[in-house]
């Protein structure tokens, strides 16, 4: 069965950095479209970042550009959020995404907190 898993958040200062990771399994990796979403408490969920099946083409949501780097490594079957200068505006539920038979597939997801 389809299953993402993420890891890496935790509490950090702001101007600090993590690295988020999703390991992905149940299904053939490198050829779906693999995205980083984000939700905070009363908020809806929002699009952080997304990279097509090969990397080649990137997107990011107007808040995270120029912090944030999204990549994969379709060997490992693994998408990783880099998150540098994190501000407590960061501060959500972080959630890698992918959609495989028209379904919406959402790994646990991971908290970030951004606070001194």
């Amino acid at each position: 069965q389809v299953q993402l898993v993420e890891s890496g958040g935790g509490l950090v200062q702001p101007g600090g950095s993590l690295r988020l990771s999703c390991a992905a399994s149940g299904f053939t990796f490198s050829s779906y479209v693999m995205k980083w979403y984000r939700q905070a408490p009363g908020r809806e969920r929002e699009l952080v970042a997304t990279i097509s099946q090969s990397g080649g083409r990137i997107d990011y949501a107007d808040s995270v550009k120029g912090r944030f780097t999204i990549a994969r490594e379709n060997a490992k079957n693994t998408v990783y959020l880099e998150m540098n200068n994190l501000k407590p505006e960061d501060t959500a539920v972080y959630y890698c995404n992918t959609v495989t038979g028209s379904v919406q597939r959402w790994g646990q997801g991971t908290q970030v907190t951004v606070s001194s």
